[in-house]
């Protein structure tokens, strides 16, 4: 079994077990950092399936889904604390519309 399989199936394994923290909770906070965990689990697979393969080019593909990861993120926990993906900046500085 080369280095690459055996990464591949540890990081399935720290997969399950964020899945389990994002089921079970217990604040949706922790579901979150769960999900957003899986998702950077998720651009390390991509990468090493790519090598695994012989595909380098992969790391494009990470790359993005890395970026898109991040972004969704950030617009779930801005929901979560404002109710609403509504809004500009200004609404960070505490000034009202």
């Amino acid at each position: 079994m080369s280095f690459f399989t055996v990464t591949a199936i540890a990081i399935l394994v720290s997969v399950a077990l964020a899945l389990t923290r994002a089921i079970l909770g217990p604040t949706s906070y922790d579901r979150i950092l769960a999900v957003n965990a899986i998702g950077t689990k998720t651009v390390l697979l991509i990468a090493v399936v790519g090598f695994m393969n012989g595909r380098p080019d992969f790391l494009d593909l990470a790359i993005v889904y890395a970026l898109m990861n991040f972004i969704g993120t950030l617009a779930v926990l801005k929901y979560f604390k404002f109710g609403s993906l509504r809004g500009g900046l200004s609404r960070f500085h505490g000034e009202e519309k």
